[in-house]
């Protein structure tokens, strides 16, 4: 894959990743909006889901998306620097399938695993 095909492809992958984070923000608000309001019972609804869980899913989804999207700007840098897909810790290539399926990855798969 050429530079250029690869950071077309980060620049996708970040697209989607800042569109997963900010889908991710509009449902903490949403559900911050329904404990302020007071719409979410909290403790007396046998049937539902409390509030307080939908709100640690909600930010635990938003943090996921925030470290997602960082480490996609990061190989995006790495990109236009010319060391993307280059191992930081032994500097060898790191193969493309795995690049396809971790897009942000900084290690090959052997120090990955050592990892």
């Amino acid at each position: 894959m050429t530079s250029d095909a690869a950071l077309a492809q980060l620049l996708d992958s970040l697209a989607a990743a800042q569109e997963r984070e900010r889908l991710a923000a509009a449902q903490l608000v949403e559900v911050r909006r329904l404990q302020a309001c007071g719409e979410a019972d909290d403790e007396h609804d046998p049937e539902g889901v409390p509030a307080s869980f939908e709100w640690s899913k909600a930010a635990a989804l938003l943090e996921a998306a925030q470290a997602e999207r960082a480490a996609i700007e990061a190989a995006v840098r790495r990109a236009r620097l010319g060391a993307y897909g280059i191992c930081a810790r032994c500097g060898r290539p790191i193969d493309p399938r795995r690049l396809a399926a971790r897009p942000a990855a900084t290690l090959c798969i052997d120090c990955a695993q050592r990892a």
